[in-house]
């Protein structure tokens, strides 16, 4: 039987497809063709050459051709996407948008789309348009009831505990992470490795399965591998498959204790303070004291507690004390342990582990 995980294909993605039993990844990341329709060679003011896009693989006879050819494609990813999985699509202002059509007429949920701002763009020579500085991205879950992977915690730390924004600053790949032969990039479109740790990092988890049905020079395995993730690709281009090949075989995972991100405040088993009070974990008339042991309050039996006029959850009695709007209890109360100011979280973290044996 075939395996789809931590392998390298190269072949059309469309007969591929076709190989691949439903529901088997967690995560799918497209590239596809732009669909540029550049139909002459670019020059700079001085008459030099410009790389743009303007390779085979990148044409197609007509809006048509290019859209039946999306419609195929991004079927199949449906059909191959986990029910809870979620899928990623790149693309410029010539194709974002008709793809963007096909993913809604096709009922995949769209949840965001991502601008990928591009601090080194590069920039209009003739200058008869703005330069083209971004690209945009489309995340989607295979449908609306979908309980897709969203690393909030793990985003907001990463952006120094600010919610994560829908616009994303990154350079475009270039320096030593550029792959080039005899002085001439390898691939046009190459994208860096930062925009794909960010995407890897927010929608999967470790030893998820991510999908790349047209790989390029293998960004998307390579990211997945440092970070603990299964990966799969197909690249149609011998030459671009062979580079994919190499920089995947030199590519070293990241130690595995280093892998584990934030777990998300939803996910966490909810405790209620009373339960404690019912398993006899805290008995009523116990004190309950603040860190310098100044307030003592009494924990009542219906699992409230009780400082002086305050009455009510070991959150709201804190935030009065303290005079705030609101107040985390479990981490403001303590209670005595042999001498020792003890953290009443400290017994739900108790609590839930007992309950995950």
């Amino acid at each position: 039987m075939p395996v789809f995980s931590d392998k390298l294909i190269n072949g059309n993605c469309i007969k591929e497809f076709k190989k691949i039993p439903d529901k088997s990844f967690d995560l799918i990341f497209a590239d596809p063709p732009y669909n540029m329709q550049l139909g002459k060679k670019l020059t700079r003011p001085d008459s030099s050459k410009v790389n743009g896009v303007n390779d085979k693989w990148d044409q197609f006879s007509s809006f048509k051709h290019y859209d039946e050819f999306c419609k195929i494609w991004l079927s199949e990813c449906k059909r191959v996407l986990k029910d809870n999985g979620s899928i990623w699509v790149i693309g410029s202002y010539h194709n974002i948008f008709r793809l963007g059509f096909h993913m809604q007429n096709l009922d995949y949920w769209l949840l965001n789309d991502v601008i990928w701002r591009k601090n080194n763009p590069m920039p209009n020579f003739k200058g008869t348009r703005f330069t083209n500085a971004h690209e945009t991205l489309i995340w989607a879950s295979k449908n609306k009831k979908s309980k897709y992977t969203f690393n909030y915690q793990s985003l907001k730390c990463l952006n120094d505990d600010l919610q994560m924004r829908s616009d994303w600053i990154f350079p475009i790949c270039n320096g030593k992470e550029r792959l080039k032969k005899n002085g001439k990039k390898v691939h046009s479109t190459q994208k860096p490795e930062a925009l794909l740790h960010r995407i890897v990092l927010a929608t999967t988890n470790k030893g998820d399965k991510i999908f790349d049905p047209f790989l390029g020079t293998g960004t998307t395995a390579v990211v997945a591998k440092k970070l603990g993730r299964n990966y799969y690709g197909v690249e149609k281009e011998r030459k671009y498959f062979k580079a994919a090949s190499d920089r995947i075989r030199k590519t070293k995972a990241i130690d595995d204790s280093y892998l584990d991100t934030i777990e998300n405040n939803k996910s966490k088993p909810r405790v209620p303070f009373g339960s404690l009070v019912e398993l006899g974990i805290l008995k009523p008339g116990t004190s309950l004291f603040d860190v310098k042991k100044k307030i003592n309050a009494k924990i009542m039996a219906d699992g409230s507690i009780r400082y002086k006029e305050a009455e009510g959850s070991i959150h709201k009695v804190a935030a009065k004390i303290i005079g705030a709007d609101s107040c985390n209890g479990w981490t403001y109360w303590h209670y005595d342990l042999n001498g020792s100011a003890i953290l009443i979280d400290s017994l739900r973290q108790k609590f839930i582990a007992q309950q995950k044996i």
